[in-house]
């Protein structure tokens, strides 16, 4: 359990320091992303190569300064969730925003499997408008 904390923590940290490729190379091949409805990448996508142009992409063509920052993990035989907080800069509107978020990653053996956000949209969406 222990080794999976470790795993997403240095995840974060990775995602944080602008190295996408180690957070890429910690995702199965068939990884299931899904994005929260009513995030501006609402959705589902399977593969790396997804979440790279559809999210990872997009998070740093479209906002300034756009972090996912962990304060909890808590973890369960091939799951983690991450407690945390986003923050960032809309870069067409000029607005920022602060919204707690939840993650629920899953494993199978040392690849992570499935990811899921929940967050307060209504907040994000404010920062587009």
């Amino acid at each position: 359990m222990a080794g999976h904390s470790n795993t997403i923590a240095d995840l974060y940290a990775a995602f944080a320091r602008g190295d996408i490729p180690a957070v890429l190379a910690t995702l199965s091949p068939n990884i299931r992303w899904t994005e929260a409805e009513g995030f501006p990448y609402g959705g589902t996508y399977v593969g790396p190569d997804a979440v790279l142009q559809q999210v990872f992409a997009r998070l740093g063509s479209e906002w300034d300064g756009y972090a996912a920052v962990p304060h909890e993990f808590v973890a369960d035989a091939d799951t983690v969730i991450a407690l945390g907080e986003y923050s960032g800069t809309y870069k067409a509107t000029g607005k920022s925003f602060k919204a707690p978020f939840v993650h629920v990653w899953k494993f199978d053996a040392d690849r992570v499997v499935s990811f899921r956000q929940h967050t307060d949209t209504a907040v994000v969406q404010r920062a587009l408008q």
